[in-house]
């Protein structure tokens, strides 16, 4: 089943753009979007407009057309006037819809950039109302690539700034992009339901067309992950007529997967063929990457289903071909410097003395006057030259300093995505080769009831209370010299003996839990604000593992081996503040820690093993 994420457009709002007889508002949701983008088009192109609207233009343009590849010309294009111009406004717009067009196009990295560089000028300016719409559009495109935890950050940024700005689409769109994290990412529908609810009586409440055909869409996929498939198939063909009245194709492509989804389950397999077809040819149409690899894959599962091998692959191999184009996540855009070229036209001023002798005279005073006056406008208009010059040459130094800020905040970006020898090897060779490790810890941690507990929470307090708890595992993972692979919604999962080879390993790890059941508790007992006090099981084991990246686009560094599954095992099968870890790591670690034999347990997909709770560090003898 796909699970893209997308967002709510956020309209901006603009003053009526009067060009010759027509006149089309920016923030009209109800209309065809792209029919208005090709009648702007056409105005533009004919040229029949004001000097003085080109950047509201242009900024129309780059905001309603729904092909990324004409997105993302007209953004370049309001960015190079917008500078020009010296417009603050229209920079951030244009670095806006620029990281827009780039998220449509699957280039996650340019979007990554373009976006941070809007932050950078919306912050130093106070904008607040761009950075909030800017910081929400980040979150979504960190939770696009796989990163639960940066995207909580960037929508608990976003939300106290779209609050203080009374921006109710804007607070509604992340409340909206949560019920999606928790739909698609974290699997858990009755959470997304919370968030979708609230963000679907505000765009109710607001008339926001667009807002409550994605909302509809989304709640559908709430229903079908709960196996609702009636109310989830009512929903996708309501939000799908209202998308296709607003001209906005990106979220029906991926409703249509789910309608073929259901169909299949039902053994209507023409009608589940014919959406699948429907929404591969609807991305196709409008350049949509990542919407054309899903249909592509959900053909490739639907083929497989049916015995039909040979098709199955050859869809397959399309998905797999659009999938490593989507992003290239490796790459950093070396931005050009600006350059401007200044032309000064000069005029010489000739006077004409055809009179006669007898008026030379009476001239002559004239004539010094007309040189005088020539020369003061002379030094007029070459002060006011230099001063312009000025500016453009601050504004271009400037430019430049935010440029290289955000080159090297793009190589950072690659170091919290991969390991430090991992990155180091990506850069000198091009890719990455896969290593197996013989003797590895991993450790699973998990919250209790998350779910159940966090029902009844605030999107502020919940996002608050995730963030502490794994930032302050970040830091006990650094403390050990451990390595965090990822984090699965409420699930945290490390490692030990990957890239520091130290033999002792496994009793750091153990060390290191010990710490995370202390952070847990140290919340329930000093009562800390805000912060849900949660109940946290964990599990250890030790063994070979096989680590690389996965892809060669999309970057993610991950483990696989029975080792892990034994490890996640260990977790399900602990209880709440206690330690449970398997026989390979009680081996390991038996001489430094006192730990209780709790017999052989059964294991899914494992049969009978044993496992042990560690209770605390033995007393060092001298």
């Amino acid at each position: 089943m796909s699970t893209r994420f997308f967002r709510i457009r956020l309209f901006k709002n603009k003053a009526c753009l009067t060009l010759g007889i027509f006149c089309f508002f920016a923030t009209s949701i109800y209309g065809q979007n792209q029919v208005i983008a090709d009648s702007l088009e056409l105005i533009y192109h004919s040229g029949r407009f004001a000097e003085k609207d080109r950047l509201q233009l242009l900024s129309d343009l780059a905001e309603f057309h729904s092909n990324p590849e004409k997105k993302l010309q007209y953004g370049d294009e309001l960015l190079r006037r917008a500078r020009a111009a010296d417009s603050t406004k229209r920079i951030i717009e244009a670095y806006q819809e620029r990281g827009s067009a780039f998220r449509l196009k699957g280039d996650h990295s340019h979007a990554l950039e373009s976006f941070l560089a809007g932050v950078k000028i919306a912050d130093k300016r106070e904008n607040k109302g761009d950075l909030g719409i800017l910081y929400l559009n980040i979150g979504l495109l960190y939770a696009v690539m796989g990163d639960d935890q940066k995207a909580i950050f960037n929508y608990q940024n976003a939300i106290p700034i779209l609050k203080a700005e009374n921006d109710s689409v804007g607070y509604a769109a992340v409340l909206e992009n949560l019920g999606d994290l928790y739909n698609l990412k974290l699997a858990k529908p009755d959470s997304a339901l919370l968030f979708l609810k609230q963000s679907g009586k505000i765009y109710r409440a607001m008339d926001y067309k667009m807002g409550m055909a994605y909302n509809i869409g989304n709640i559908g996929i709430a229903y079908r992950l709960k196996n609702e498939n009636g109310i989830a198939e009512t929903n996708f063909v309501q939000a799908i007529r209202m998308l296709e009245e607003l001209g906005d194709y990106y979220p029906i492509c991926v409703y249509l997967t789910y309608m073929s989804d259901i169909y299949a389950e039902r053994g209507d397999w023409d009608a589940a063929f014919r959406f699948a077809h429907k929404s591969l040819d609807l991305a196709n149409q409008h350049s949509l990457k990542e919407q054309i690899g899903d249909a592509y894959l959900k053909l490739s599962e639907l083929y497989e289903k049916r015995g039909n091998t040979a098709e199955s692959l050859r869809y397959y191999k399309n998905h797999v071909i659009f999938r490593d184009s989507v992003n290239n996540i490796e790459k950093v855009r070396e931005m050009a410097n600006l350059r401007a070229d200044f032309e000064v036209d000069q005029k010489q001023t000739e006077v004409d003395l055809l009179e006669k002798e007898s008026e030379i005279q009476m001239l002559k005073d004239k004539r010094q006057r007309i040189i005088i006056y020539a020369t003061v406008l002379a030094l007029i208009f070459i002060f006011v030259l230099l001063f312009f010059l000025y500016r453009r040459y601050s504004f271009i130094k400037e430019t430049n300093t935010i440029i290289e800020e955000e080159k090297n905040r793009s190589d950072s970006l690659l170091l919290n995505i991969l390991p430090k020898e991992t990155a180091q090897e990506l850069k000198e060779t091009g890719h990455v080769e896969a290593k197996k490790f013989e003797s590895v810890t991993v450790l699973f941690t998990d919250f209790k009831d998350f779910t159940r507990s966090s029902a009844d929470l605030s999107p502020e307090r919940l996002v608050k209370s995730v963030d502490y708890y794994f930032s302050r595992f970040d830091e006990v993972m650094e403390k050990h010299g451990l390595e965090k692979i990822k984090t699965m919604g409420d699930a945290y999962m490390c490692t030990g003996g990957i890239h520091l080879n130290k033999e002792d390993h496994a009793i750091r790890m153990v060390h290191a839990a010990f710490e995370i059941v202390k952070i847990t508790e140290e919340v329930k007992i000093k009562n800390q604000d805000n912060i849900m006090p949660y109940e946290i099981r964990i599990g250890i084991n030790t063994g070979p593992v096989i680590a690389g990246v996965v892809g060669t686009q999309k970057f993610a560094y991950d483990i696989w081996g029975d080792t892990v599954n034994v490890a996640a095992r260990m977790e399900t099968n602990s209880e709440t503040g206690r330690i449970n870890i398997s026989e390979n790591t009680y081996e390991l670690i038996k001489d430094e820690f006192e730990c209780e034999y709790r017999g052989k347990m059964k294991v899914k997909n494992k049969g009978m093993m044993k496992m042990y709770y560690v209770i605390e560090p033995k007393l060092q003898t001298a």
